[in-house]
């Protein structure tokens, strides 16, 4: 039985599992200069708890449940807690209705032996107002490859086949397919994404690479990844309503999943709902999500890589949550946090524009 398509997990990629997603952010901890539109957001425990009227043109709410930033891992919680704790948002972020965490086998030596995968979970969570109603936003002009492209030019996209993507396929990656339908069927785009890791992040991986000289598979100085990008409508409004707790009906919403990616990340989604602005019918609240989840076991990988000085600032939970001098940039390379409130600025300056 063939070995299902599992790349090593060092600690210098856990960055790159931020990747998973299209999508990106602002709040550095090893970066000192605040990304492009940082001003425009305001950090609040959560974006449900304020009334969107009283969003400031321009303004960005946003919450990645950070309560406590110097604990690297603070935001990040188990799947099955997710599920319990946060029901609505599992529920309707999951890759799919009934999604559980990864169960398969795998063939060491030649002994073959079950594995369960367990994941942990990052959301963040924006909200903004657009001075348009809903009616007159196009998603469709959102739910295709260039528009995708215009997000962060640091990610290289180009659009695959279904019959080329790899869990409708590969049977190796059997694991990772849709139960009800192919990935990308119906789909407004299919892509696969590319991002190369910047700054110090590539010398780290060659260094962790150094450790794995007995393995047959080295880390990769980049990031792949495979989703599906499609327009959700009205008539899935309401797990959409249940999630956003706006007390308005849902007009639409745009949805990237990321389905397969080659190292770190399981999964990943970026979604957009939009809204009439209650009691103000003439404007838009559009609510935003994006979820990345991460094998457990990346974080916890420590010790190998605590003996090497110039690997110690490589731990996961530091590089993943931008706390780390290896992070730089505003995109991926980044961390968790600045990659998500960039993306999302990015989003709210396309949809106003439009």
């Amino acid at each position: 039985m063939r070995r299902p398509l599992r790349p090593q997990f060092p600690a210098a990629l856990a960055l790159a599992l931020t990747a998973a997603t299209p999508l990106a952010a602002q709040t550095p901890a090893a970066n000192t200069t605040p990304p492009p539109g940082s001003e425009r957001i305001k950090e609040v425990p959560s974006i449900t708890a304020v009334d969107p009227a009283t969003i400031k043109p321009g303004q960005i709410l946003f919450t990645d449940h950070r309560d406590n930033p110097s604990a690297p891992e603070n935001s990040l919680i188990p799947y099955l807690d997710w599920q319990k704790v946060r029901p609505a948002e599992a529920a309707v972020l999951a890759p799919y209705p009934g999604y559980k965490e990864p169960d398969y086998t795998v063939t060491v030596n030649g002994v073959t032996k079950p594995r369960h995968e367990t994941l942990k979970i990052y959301v963040a969570e924006g909200r903004f107002v657009v001075a348009r109603p809903p009616e007159s936003i196009d998603l469709s002009a959102y739910a295709n490859l260039g528009f995708i492209q215009k997000m962060d030019p640091a990610i290289k996209h180009r659009a695959v086949a279904m019959v080329d993507v790899t869990p409708n396929k590969d049977p190796a990656a059997a694991f990772a397919k849709r139960p009800d339908r192919p990935w990308c069927e119906g789909a407004g785009a299919c892509i696969e994404s590319r991002y190369d890791l910047e700054g110090k992040l590539p010398l780290g991986v060659k260094l962790a690479n150094k450790l794995e000289d007995g393995s047959s598979k080295k880390i990769a100085e980049y990031v792949s990844f495979q989703s599906e990008l499609r327009v959700l409508g009205p008539d899935q409004g309401a797990p959409l309503q249940a999630l956003t707790k706006v007390e308005a009906p849902v007009a639409g919403g745009l949805e990237q999943t990321i389905f397969w990616v080659n190292q770190i990340l399981r999964f990943g989604k970026f979604l957009a709902v939009f809204q009439p602005l209650p009691n103000d019918p003439a404007k838009t609240v559009v609510t935003t999500y994006m979820v990345l989840a991460i094998k457990g076991d990346v974080l916890d990988r420590k010790a190998e890589y605590a003996r090497v000085p110039v690997l110690k600032n490589l731990l996961p939970a530091q590089v993943l949550m931008g706390n780390s001098s290896f992070n730089t940039g505003t995109s991926i390379s980044a961390g968790l946090p600045v990659y998500a409130r960039n993306r999302i600025t990015t989003f709210a300056d396309a949809v106003a524009k439009r």
